[in-house]
């Protein structure tokens, strides 16, 4: 399957829902493609004391996305923060439709990066929205797997016909009761 490198600068945002009420906010982000926990990227804090505006200066990520949009799904962005007792809370998530990124740039890489803001919507709420993040995305020219970049060897037809020549069918499965032969001097079948 042909896929892409897709590459995604985290700029800043702002507005973000205040979740610590006691300590500022150090906020973090987590990339990952919905559907696919092995993308799973976590970016660094911003402890330049952004709290509910913050800004990340290394905030980049490379994934890799199927070539065509169809089908895809979306890119997911799950904003953090760090807390000194008790366990991270969620302050936001981003989900960028992953067909309207890959539609705007066609086969070759793209040039610039574009530039982008979405808006910050409370966890598992599609009306909720509490600021905006801003991004940019650069997307790499389309690969289609070698299969002898890889190493894998195509089958030949003279292999597989000797596999398929050394197993033979299971025999066909057996429905109902099945008839035992007679057995001969037990005087069944007429005493034989």
């Amino acid at each position: 399957m042909a896929s892409r490198t897709l590459e995604l600068t985290l700029l800043s945002a702002s507005d973000l829902r205040g979740v610590n009420l006691v300590s500022r906010m150090e906020v973090y982000a987590v990339v990952y493609l919905a559907g696919d926990p092995r993308s799973r990227h976590r970016l660094p804090t911003d402890r330049s004391g952004g709290g509910r505006n913050p800004s990340w200066s290394n905030a980049t990520v490379r994934l890799a996305v199927p070539a065509s949009g169809a089908g895809c799904g979306a890119l997911r962005v799950l904003l953090r923060t760090e807390r000194a007792a008790g366990s991270d809370r969620d302050v936001g998530e981003v989900v960028v439709p992953l067909p309207g990124l890959l539609a705007c740039a066609g086969d070759g890489p793209m040039a610039a990066a574009e530039t982008a803001s979405y808006p910050v919507r409370k966890v598992g709420s599609s009306r909720t929205t509490h600021g905006v993040l801003n991004l940019s995305y650069k997307l790499g020219a389309v690969v289609h797997p070698d299969a002898a970049a890889c190493g894998c060897k195509p089958a030949a037809p003279a292999y597989l016909a000797a596999a398929a020549a050394a197993y033979k069918a299971a025999p066909p499965p057996v429905y109902g009761c099945r008839r035992l032969p007679p057995v001969v001097g037990t005087g069944v079948c007429g005493g034989r």
